[in-house]
């Protein structure tokens, strides 16, 4: 079975592997037939991704067909296309019997902690499996990333009318911008990338924008807000400069959302925080009611996927493009491979 490995920074190469066997109680065996690329595989491949271990196999958004299913498996049959929720939670700690499945202590990431989709079969837990009968492969390896925008809105309780700024026009942002725009909130993205910001306002939807290289950020949000600044910002960056930054956009009162991950610590001015009693939420990944609500809401043609993918490759073609795609230049929003089934 022809499965992408990444063995070091820097270098991923196709090798064959077994392929897995019969599933056993509670799993299915599915076919990958989709796997998004997100920020995190072009971390890994960079390096300076926190959480991987080398050797990988990469991919975690991944748009998939059920094959077969072992015993005590319910929720999905042979010949279903399904969405995969990659977060592997033990169900039995505090965060799990509390409902913060995404905060468990023991949680595991296909594709981040383990070995992911970047292969054609594999063995998952079943309940992880989230159907859809009228979604193609496409857009089920979709809903994982965006219900990482999905989550941090939810996270932020963004009301309609309000005002929010998106630190971050990469994929993750734009998640967010979507789901704030879905909540009735007016979006402000903010970048320092011409083109990024160019996209969000011909293909997302986002009427507001702010180059970060034009000068003051603060300023210039300022003068879209009538000097209030937005009531909400999310920095979707991953960069610690960038996240220290943020702590003085929101307005008074206001919520700063981490939605990025840094492998750094990242500082604030406490009597600034304290003059604007700010609220600062982490936002990590996402829960299965969160897959289910995406699922309807792009079947209902609510949430429109076909701005994203900007980019396709083969799995055997990905060695000599995975480079490439961490560059801005390339103009990468979100690459999607496609797996034969061989």
């Amino acid at each position: 079975m022809q499965t992408l490995i990444l063995e070091e920074p820097g270098r991923i190469v196709v090798r064959d592997v077994p392929a897995p066997g019969a599933p056993g109680p509670g799993e299915a065996l599915v076919r990958v037939h989709r796997i998004g690329v997100c920020g995190t595989d072009l971390h890994a491949f960079i390096g300076d991704q926190p959480f991987i271990n080398y050797p990988l196999i990469l991919g975690h958004e991944l748009g998939v067909e059920v094959l077969a299913v072992g015993s005590g498996v319910g929720n999905v049959r042979p010949g279903e296309r399904c969405a995969l929720e990659p977060y592997l939670n033990c169900g039995r700690c505090s965060a799990c019997t509390r409902g913060r499945t995404n905060c468990c202590r023991s949680l595991r990431v296909l594709g981040v902690h383990t070995d992911g989709g970047h292969r054609a079969r594999l063995l998952v837990p079943a309940r992880k499996l989230h159907v859809s009968a009228t979604l193609d492969y496409d857009q089920l390896a979709l809903v994982e990333t965006l219900g990482i925008g999905a989550h941090a809105v939810a996270r932020a309780e963004v009301q309609p009318g309000e005002t929010v700024a998106v630190i971050g026009a990469g994929p993750i942002g734009l998640a967010v911008m979507q789901f704030a725009l879905a909540a009735g909130a007016r979006v402000i993205a903010v970048d320092v990338n011409a083109s990024r910001l160019a996209f969000c306002r011909s293909r997302i939807g986002v009427t507001d924008s702010v180059d970060a290289r034009a000068g003051d950020v603060v300023a210039q949000l300022e003068a879209l807000t009538a000097g209030d600044l937005p009531t909400a910002v999310f920095d979707a960056t991953g960069s610690a400069k960038s996240m220290k930054a943020a702590f003085v956009f929101p307005a008074q009162g206001g919520r700063l959302v981490l939605v990025g991950l840094a492998q750094a610590e990242v500082t604030f001015s406490d009597p600034d925080l304290h003059r604007r009693e700010l609220s600062v939420l982490a936002s990590r990944n996402s829960l299965s009611t969160d897959f289910v609500r995406i699922i309807h809401l792009i079947e209902g043609g609510r949430i429109d996927t076909a701005p994203w993918i900007t980019h396709r490759a083969t799995l055997t073609e990905v060695p000599a493009l995975f480079a490439a795609w961490t560059l801005p230049a390339t103009g990468v929003i979100k690459a999607m491979i496609e797996v034969p089934d061989r």
